[in-house]
């Protein structure tokens, strides 16, 4: 086994986990099968797919999109100093 597909277990592994004591949503299934959608109840979903390599070979990839930590509220406030 490769360093690189190491490095690809881990991050699959680490974004696999974040599905463990979680709500799921919904799941959608792409219409050729290559990717796979579970969306959690926070708004985070994680994409599992098939990607081909340069040589041709598929491999497993997942991808975690987190919801951001802050969210703005309100406005931007800009106070301008008249010039006299």
């Amino acid at each position: 086994m490769s360093l690189a597909s190491v490095l690809d277990l881990r991050r699959i592994t680490d974004a696999v986990s974040h599905l463990r004591d979680r709500q799921i949503a919904d799941i959608v299934l792409r219409s050729d099968c290559r990717q796979l959608r579970i969306v959690l109840d926070d708004g985070q979903a994680l994409f599992l797919g098939v990607v081909v390599d340069d040589q041709g070979r598929p491999r497993l990839d997942a991808d975690l999109i987190r919801t951001p930590e802050e969210v703005a509220t309100g406005q931007l406030e800009v106070h301008f100093d008249s010039v006299d």
